[in-house]
């Protein structure tokens, strides 16, 4: 039951960091204007995310641009993408497989064996799925940093962390945890220890050794 009980938690916390990931990606705040230096701009804020990016005014009113262009992308941009988009489509293969190997589920109950096996997969995907968006959030955010601190950089041209980026970073450690947790659900060998050898049993005395 308490074993039961973890690969359920383990498939939440899952479940929540393929949910976050995918917020992460369509939120447009992965990168927001650094207020920074002497002209400072507080009428409105200027954000930019993998496919747009915003400008909102104090009184309300958000006017974005999607970026037309592929190709015309920085390759940190386009990778970010790529990783982003893979790491979903690998939660959403995680959460199919996890969900066969549950043992709240009435699949695969005549074989217990595979049922766990199919569980501690699905970990292995979400595992994976969870390194893709830590990858490609961590990737971004290093960029980030590098042009903030980069001399050549114009001081109006810097931009911080936002907070799609923040998201995918918990979005990541959900689907790390919830998949280390689906792992820990392998079915235990059991221990077989070796065939006692049968002693040989002493001949029966017969009378005649006797005087």
């Amino acid at each position: 039951m308490a074993n039961a009980g973890l690969q359920l938690l383990g498939f939440i916390l899952a479940f929540l960091g393929w949910i976050g990931s995918i917020v992460s990606t369509a939120l447009p705040q992965w990168r927001i204007y650094s207020y920074a230096g002497d002209n400072i701009v507080t009428a409105q804020a200027i954000y930019e995310g993998l496919w747009m990016s915003c400008v909102s005014q104090s009184t309300g009113q958000i006017q974005c641009k999607i970026f037309d262009s592929l190709l015309n992308l920085n390759s940190t941009l386009q990778a970010t993408r790529a990783l982003m988009v893979i790491g979903i489509l690998l939660g959403l293969v995680a959460i199919f497989v996890a969900t066969i190997g549950m043992k709240c589920m009435k699949c695969l109950e005549d074989n217990e064996a595979q049922k766990m096996r199919m569980a501690v997969i699905g970990g292995v995907i979400f595992l994976i799925s969870g390194l893709a968006v830590l990858v490609a959030t961590a990737w971004y955010g290093n960029r980030i940093v590098q042009e903030f601190y980069d001399p050549m950089t114009p001081v109006n041209a810097r931009y911080e962390f936002g907070q799609a980026l923040f998201t995918g970073w918990a979005a990541a450690s959900l689907c790390l945890l919830g998949g280390a947790l689906l792992c820990c659900s392998c079915p235990q060998k059991a221990t077989s220890y070796p065939t006692p050898r049968p002693y040989p049993k002493p001949a029966p005395s017969s009378g005649k050794d006797y005087v």
